[in-house]
């Protein structure tokens, strides 16, 4: 089992994001609609584990031709880990750590990380709540990252719930 490290925001996090983003949308070429930064390296000062979360929005008819294109590229397909509307994809070794999830376009789970994005970068107590949770179950969780997961699912869910509808507020339920 992995363990969990939180690392203070790094601000060379956008870069690596688009040097992945360029490499990906090159190979992928015309059938990525977007390739979005997620999770909590997206967020700016936003402490995270060191790892580039990316989504990559193709057709849902492109998603077999994305998949057999990544694996050529040198991406591991490791299925939708229990969560649809994404394939995950296990990062090749000689670029920088991420995971890449391909993602149909209308896909709930692709909704659910930009709602969620957006919404801690333009809410920065909640960030800041959010980032002395993550360090807190770090720190109690430092050799497994499952049970780090779980102890923080539910002040993750409510962020959710708020994220959600700030977004129907806004009349963005679906980016």
């Amino acid at each position: 089992m992995q363990g969990v490290l939180i690392a203070d925001y790094d601000p060379a996090w956008p870069s690596l994001f688009e040097e992945l983003r360029e490499r990906v949308g090159n190979t992928l070429g015309p059938i990525v609609i977007t390739i979005e930064h997620v999770g909590s390296t997206s967020v700016p000062n936003l402490p995270a584990k060191p790892i580039i979360d990316l989504d990559v929005v193709v057709r849902p008819e492109d998603v077999p031709a994305a998949i057999a294109t990544l694996e050529q590229l040198g991406y591991q397909h490791e299925g939708n880990l229990g969560i649809d509307g994404r394939e995950a994809f296990r990062w090749v070794a000689n670029v920088p750590e991420h995971h890449l999830y391909l993602c149909p376009e209308g896909s709930a789970a692709f909704r659910r990380h930009i709602i969620l994005r957006d919404y801690l970068r333009a809410h920065s107590d909640e960030a800041r709540e959010y980032a002395a949770l993550k360090r807190k179950l770090a720190a109690q969780f430092h050799d497994n990252r499952s049970k780090y997961q779980d102890a923080k699912a539910d002040f993750v869910d409510s962020l959710m719930k708020k994220a959600a509808a700030a977004a129907e507020e806004r009349g963005t339920r679906n980016p």
